[in-house]
C-alpha cells in the first residue's frame, strides 16, 4: 500500500504529513543516539557544549544543549516522549512544527542561560519535550480547533504530572530548562496561532 496522497488528477502529492512527521521525529531521535555515541567515544567532552548560564561560551549551548544527554539512562528517559510529542506537533503541520521547535529551543536555552545557577551545565532534550508538551496543550485555545482542544485534554490527562518538573526540587535535575522549555511551548502554541 502506497504512503502517497493522491490528488484529483492521481498524480502522487508526496507522502503524508503522517509518514514525514514519524520520519523526521524518528530521525531527531536517531540523532540523539548518534550524539550520545560520540559523546561516549569523546569520553563525556561534548557535554561542556550545554548551556553554562550567563558564560560567552555558555551561549553555544543553546544550539547544542538539546541533542545532548548526560548519560544513555537521561537519554533513554527522553526517547519516548521525544517520539511522541515530536510526531504530535509535527503531524498538524511540519512547517509549524518546525517553527514552533525553534521557539521551544531558542526560548528554552536563552532562558536557562539568564536564570540557572552558574558553574553549572545544563543539557538535554527535556527542553524541547515540556515545551512541545506544553505547546499541544494551549494551542487548541487559540485556534478553537477540537480535535487540536480534545488533543490538548488528552494530553494533560496523561502527561499533567509531568509539568511538575518545571518547579525546583530533583538534584540534578535542570528544572530551569524544563521551565523555560514550557514557556517556549506556551510562546509558540500563541505566536502560531495568527498563521491559522
Amino acid at each position: 500500500m502506497s504512503a502517497l496522497r493522491r490528488t484529483r488528477s492521481g498524480v502522487d502529492d508526496g507522502p503524508s504529513t503522517w509518514v514525514t512527521a514519524a520520519v523526521v521525529s524518528g530521525a531527531f531521535v536517531a540523532l540523539l543516539y548518534v550524539v550520545e555515541l560520540a559523546d561516549v567515544i569523546a569520553d563525556h567532552r561534548l557535554d561542556r557544549l550545554g548551556v553554562e548560564p550567563r558564560s560567552a561560551d555558555g551561549l553555544w549551548g543553546i544550539l547544542f544543549a538539546p541533542v545532548l544527554h548526560g548519560s544513555w539512562t537521561h537519554l533513554e528517559a527522553n526517547t519516548v516522549p521525544a517520539l511522541v510529542l515530536g510526531f504530535l506537533v509535527l503531524f498538524s503541520g511540519i512547517a509549524k512544527g518546525l517553527e514552533a521547535t525553534a521557539v521551544i529551543w531558542i526560548v528554552g536555552g536563552v532562558g536557562v542561560w539568564l536564570v540557572a545557577p552558574t558553574n553549572s551545565i545544563h543539557l538535554g532534550a527535556s527542553v524541547l519535550i515540556f515545551g512541545w508538551l506544553v505547546y499541544l496543550m494551549l494551542r487548541g485555545i487559540w485556534t478553537r480547533r477540537v480535535g487540536q482542544i480534545i488533543l490538548g485534554i488528552m494530553l494533560f490527562l496523561l502527561y499533567g504530572t509531568l509539568l511538575l518538573g518545571v518547579l525546583p526540587g530533583q538534584p540534578g535535575i535542570s528544572w530551569q530548562g524544563h521551565l523555560f522549555g514550557a514557556v517556549g511551548g506556551a510562546l509558540a502554541a500563541w505566536l502560531i496561532r495568527f498563521d491559522e
